[in-house]
């Protein structure tokens, strides 16, 4: 086998895994867009996934999840369920994005559709908060919003938490 055979051979190899890693991209629901705000002071979810059907209005802050939190508003955990035993936003119920399907029947029946629900997860490059509103958006539930900078700004600024 000669050199320019071998670098023919590398290069084609490359492609088609090149080739083969966008296919897969495109056809998981899961895909990352090609194209979008990567910004990560705006959250890595703002690029918007592929079927993220959250719309960027149910995006709130901290100034507003302390508002809503004041008001009473139910703050669901969408983090897994270790990380919601070592620590969470007060008063906090845990449903996990990954954990939704199992877990959905047993919320609705705790918390009613019409409940206002604040969702958060690990922050604004953690995309699970979204996810889990689009999910409880899909099931039924009208008043969801999505706190984007989640847990770790909540305990920084030093609001209420339990461990």
């Amino acid at each position: 086998m000669t050199v320019k055979t071998l670098v023919r051979e590398i290069a084609v190899l490359a492609l088609f895994a090149l080739v083969m890693a966008f296919a897969v991209n495109a056809l998981s629901p899961r895909g990352i867009a090609l194209l979008g705000q990567w910004d990560v002071k705006k959250g890595v979810i703002s690029a918007r996934a592929k079927g993220d059907a959250v719309d960027a209005s149910r995006e709130i802050e901290l100034p507003e999840a302390k508002a809503l939190f004041d008001r009473g508003v139910l703050f669901v955990d969408a983090r897994d369920p270790g990380q919601y035993a070592q620590g969470r936003i007060k008063r906090a119920v845990s449903l996990s994005v990954r954990e939704f399907w199992e877990k959905i029947g047993d919320f609705e029946k705790e918390h009613p559709q019409e409940t206002p629900l604040v969702v958060y997860c690990s922050g604004r490059e953690c995309p699970d908060s979204h996810e889990l509103a689009q999910d409880l958006l899909q099931t039924g539930y009208q008043d969801v919003k999505v706190f984007v900078d989640g847990f770790p700004l909540w305990e920084s600024e030093g609001l209420p938490v339990e461990p």
